[in-house]
């Protein structure tokens, strides 16, 4: 072979040193490495795409008893339950499989918490126990009736079945707005008369109630119309001392009068009150023995023709609960 003046003519082996055997074998591992690099490379990024996130490594297989424990599992859930488990599943991807999601805090709000006390007056049983109706209790400044029947209408309809009618639809409106509410009593149950004045008032002290409405119509000469709310007189006598609750009644009384006046349409009371609507009183053991803020609510006059028309409709009656309802509910701050 003949090589020209450009390239120098190869050493034989034997004229090679040590030293320059060594480096020839260290350049050679060298490009060999360069070479190697970026395959080893490859394969590394591949293996971690396919095994999962960076630093993870997968588990064991699981015991075939694991499958079936978590099949049974899956089968005995509703169907709602898996199609819920789904969908949360696809919404948070894998990272939700590690564990269920935490429920979110219940959402607050300034009724929060709050409890209302309905109070129907009267009740349908009174007429036939007249007897226990008629013994007297204590109400601080003098004594009265346990209770009494209310009044009717001219064709018989009975004022404890319009309170009654009334303040069922109250309650579902306030429960609606996520209130507690508590009745004193209700038709259909065992008590067939009663409660008794005081024992009405307890009931709304004992709930520690934010508020107590008592529903009424009244029972007067035709021609006298109108809704009319009664508020606390300031009483301190035997077990009465309405002092702490004059005030917020008082507010409580305003806003139902002009929510239910709003509501229903109807005017003040043209007999009493000098049309505000508004009317105090001290001889309602009711008011009397009450520590929670407290009113009556007498929704219109039951002897009255057109005030009764009104009274007997539950169209009407639907539009004096949310009256009511929504007086309460401004009160309380909702």
């Amino acid at each position: 072979m003949r090589y020209d003046d450009s390239s120098p003519a190869p050493e034989s082996h034997d004229s090679i040193s040590p030293d320059q055997r060594w480096y020839a074998r260290r350049s050679t591992l060298a490009v060999a490495v360069a070479v190697l690099a970026p395959t080893v490379l490859a394969g590394w990024v591949l293996t971690q795409t396919l095994t999962g996130t960076e630093g993870q490594r997968p588990g064991p297989a699981p015991h075939p008893a694991s499958h079936a424990a978590a099949a049974d599992a899956k089968s005995s859930a509703s169907p709602g339950a898996q199609a819920g488990a789904s969908a949360s599943a696809s919404a948070s991807g894998p990272a939700a499989a590690s564990g269920p999601a935490a429920a979110p805090a219940p959402a607050k709000g300034p009724l929060t918490g709050k409890t209302v006390v309905i109070d129907p007056g009267h009740n349908t049983g009174n007429f036939q126990h007249t007897d226990e109706i008629d013994r007297q209790v204590d109400i601080g400044t003098n004594r009265k009736e346990c209770d009494t029947t209310g009044t009717t209408t001219n064709s018989g309809y009975m004022e404890a079945e319009f309170s009654m009618d009334v303040s069922r639809r109250l309650r579902t409106i306030l429960e609606g707005r996520g209130l507690k509410v508590v009745l004193t009593h209700e038709a259909g149950t065992a008590r067939p008369w009663g409660p008794c004045i005081d024992e009405r008032a307890r009931i709304g002290n004992e709930a520690r109630a934010d508020a107590v409405v008592s529903v009424h119509a009244d029972g007067v000469s035709q021609g006298n119309r109108g809704y009319h709310v009664i508020l606390p007189a300031k009483v301190k006598a035997g077990g009465a001392d309405t002092a702490a609750i004059v005030g917020p009644s008082r507010q409580l009384g305003e806003r139902i009068g002009s929510n239910f006046s709003r509501t229903t349409g109807s005017a003040p009371a043209n007999y009493l009150g000098s049309g505000t609507g508004l009317v105090v009183r001290d001889d309602l053991g009711g008011l009397n023995l009450s520590t929670r803020p407290k009113v009556f609510i007498e929704c219109g006059n039951m002897r009255d023709s057109k005030d009764a028309a009104q009274l007997t409709s539950p169209e009407w009656r639907q539009k004096a609960a949310q009256g009511i309802a929504d007086g309460i509910v401004g009160f309380l701050g909702g």
